[in-house]
């Protein structure tokens, strides 16, 4: 099976995600955050890393369970970082940190 190439855009969508499941993490450890949601820490490892930037929905909906995070806020979170970059010019200032948007969401 070849893989499609991915843009660029989803490239930088899938390092934002893997840092808003980092971020989202906090003190916890990666081998205790994936143990509970039922994956490998290597895994989580290659998320947070973005380098495996298109998880199975699965696996995003076990982490988010794990987290304590809803899939919808974790969505718009990953796209909002995005939408506040281009507006910015692609820069990080007046950038709202990803878990703040993401607890404002789920507030």
């Amino acid at each position: 099976m070849v893989r499609t190439r991915l843009t660029e855009e989803e490239r930088q969508r899938g390092e934002r995600f893997g840092t808003l499941l980092r971020q989202a993490r906090g003190e916890r450890s990666m081998v205790e955050v994936a143990a509970a949601a039922g994956v490998s820490a290597e895994t989580l490892r290659k998320i947070e890393t973005g380098r495996a930037p298109t998880p199975a929905f699965f696996t995003v909906a076990a982490l988010a369970t794990t987290l304590g995070l809803s899939l919808d806020s974790l969505a718009e979170a990953a796209f909002a970082a995005g939408a506040d970059a281009a507006a910015d010019g692609g820069g990080s200032g007046g950038r709202t940190e990803p878990v703040a948007v993401v607890r404002r969401l789920s507030a």
